[in-house]
């Protein structure tokens, strides 16, 4: 190839791993030998000599009892993340933990597939191999989770506003009797959309009228419903910190004969695509899911150019939709 473009074995190499430093017209050429002899160079080798692997690990650490993979709204925010990098030439890779113990199974993942940076999303556990690489100075970018160490960001939504926003549309229906169904506590997303639900309330005078526990799954709304439900006199209105959750709860309301909203008001968290569709429409709490997608492969692009400034974390407003459900 060096013979062919009439440049040196170094001037190639330096074309496809510091195109910066050749000048146009020499990159230009060999670029077209390139394609006139189907010349795809060496991502092995390349990540050799640069260092640099162009991968970004995602750090997903979902146990067998939680289809992680299937819920729509991570699933949304995974192609927005995947779309961001892709643009930048950058891959996202899906990291297995090392079987063997330890808090270094995430690490040593890490190292094996040299990766540059790290996107983790939250599994609720606070699992020390996670934490450990922050302690090991790999570029991270946590979603909804505070993560902090000495290259290391996170993102996340308001969910505190949003759990406000929640409370003060049931209150201004006239509902005095507003339950919720919280998240996995103490997960980060539902401790906030808790705390700025009980916040309003409180400041109305008002007290939970139950609060029983969901998984962010359909199973575990329709399961916390029923028991919601169950109770004398029942909630006139409740709040689900996740839209799965919620449809979840107007299956358990449509089966006990209740209408909504006239009998029970349902509100929501997230805003994926079924929240529109399943009727009467589910009020919700939006979160910007491409936003979030997008910011986290801005915020680990940034660090992969500049490891040394650390990044604040972004937090993205929360709106209101209001449909029929409530």
């Amino acid at each position: 190839m060096a013979r062919r473009s009439g440049v040196s074995v170094a001037t190639v190499s330096r074309v496809f791993n510091t195109p910066e430093v050749v000048s146009q017209q020499t990159r230009q050429l060999v670029l077209d030998v390139a394609a006139e002899i189907g010349y795809l160079p060496n991502e092995s080798a390349r990540t050799l000599a640069t260092k640099k692997s162009n991968m970004v690990g995602l750090v997903w650490d979902t146990d067998h009892r939680r289809p992680g993979w299937r819920h729509p709204f991570l699933q949304d925010i995974l192609v927005a993340l995947k779309s961001a990098l892709s643009a930048h030439g950058l891959h996202l890779l899906m990291l297995a933990p090392d079987q063997s113990p330890g808090q270094s199974r995430f690490l040593r993942a890490v190292q094996r597939h040299n990766v540059d940076g790290v996107v983790i999303i939250d599994n609720g556990s606070r699992d020390p191999a996670v934490l450990a690489l922050a302690d090991a100075g790999v570029p991270c970018v946590a979603l909804d989770l505070r993560f902090t160490g000495p290259a290391c960001t996170y993102i996340t939504s308001d969910n505190a506003g949003g759990g406000r926003l929640a409370a003060q549309h049931l209150i201004e229906r006239g509902h005095r009797r507003i339950a919720t169904i919280t998240g996995p506590l103490p997960t980060y997303p539902a401790v906030e959309r808790l705390e700025g639900f009980c916040q309003v309330l409180s400041e109305a005078g008002l007290e939970l009228a139950g609060s029983p526990a969901g998984d962010w799954y359909l199973e575990s709304g329709y399961t916390a419903m029923k028991e919601l439900l169950s109770t004398d006199p029942r909630p006139t209105a409740v709040f689900a910190a996740g839209d799965e959750m919620a449809v979840g709860a107007l299956r358990a309301a449509d089966e006990a004969g209740l209408r909504v909203p006239a009998d029970v008001a349902i509100v929501g968290f997230d805003d994926i695509e079924v929240a529109a569709l399943i009727p009467p429409g589910l009020t919700t709490v939006a979160q910007d899911k491409t936003g979030i997608g997008t910011a986290a492969a801005e915020s680990i692009m940034s660090m992969l150019t500049d490891a040394t400034t650390p990044l604040a974390p972004i937090i993205l407003p929360t709106s209101l939709i209001i449909r029929g459900s409530s």
